[in-house]
């Protein structure tokens, strides 16, 4: 004998997908406000999440970030590569939500592709200390994380604040490494 679908089976089965989602699909935040200008001069990399772009650098990350007076904001990042030479990457970064500047969205590809979307990456700040000394950023999809200081290196009690703060909003901190300075 059949027995007729119920919809409390339904709503099972509904239930239990919405359980299985992951942290993505929690909604991320960023800082409440960023002062761009202060924001701006040199960042060494503390840690972050291993990516194809950065997959050269194996030492001495530093990101420097430069208002230019259109108010974009140019990105120079540099690294050690195994060779011992100098990989450089100059970007530009724009804001995606002027009421808190703290989403930005950056590009390294040549600027005369800087209209096409898909050049363009999202950049957000996710913590920022009072002083501008240390910085936690990365994208809302959650497969970039970077932890950045205005010193090579911070205290570890700093770095675990950072690595909680940013496992609360999601990322799977496991896959963080820290980066030689």
């Amino acid at each position: 004998m059949k027995r007729p679908f119920k919809p409390a089976a339904l709503a099972g089965i509904v239930c239990g997908i919405l359980l299985a989602l992951p942290a993505a699909a929690q909604q991320m935040g960023a800082a409440r406000a960023v002062d761009l200008s202060r924001y701006a001069g040199r960042w060494y990399e503390i840690a972050k999440f291993p990516n194809d772009f950065q997959k050269q650098c194996i030492a001495n990350t530093i990101a420097d970030y430069r208002i230019l007076p259109d108010s974009s904001i140019e990105v120079v990042n540099r690294c050690k590569m195994a060779s011992g030479e100098i990989n450089l990457a100059v970007g530009e970064a724009r804001v995606a939500d002027k009421a808190s500047n703290a989403k930005l969205q950056v590009r390294f590809a040549p600027a005369w592709l800087s209209w096409l979307p898909w050049v363009w990456s999202d950049y957000w700040i996710l913590e920022l200390d009072d002083a501008y000394s240390v910085a936690t950023v990365g994208t809302p999809n959650r497969d970039y994380l970077w932890i950045l200081a205005r010193t090579p290196s911070i205290p570890d009690a700093e770095y675990e604040k950072r690595v909680d703060d940013a496992t609360k909003q999601g990322f799977d901190t496991s896959r963080l490494v820290k980066t030689h300075q």
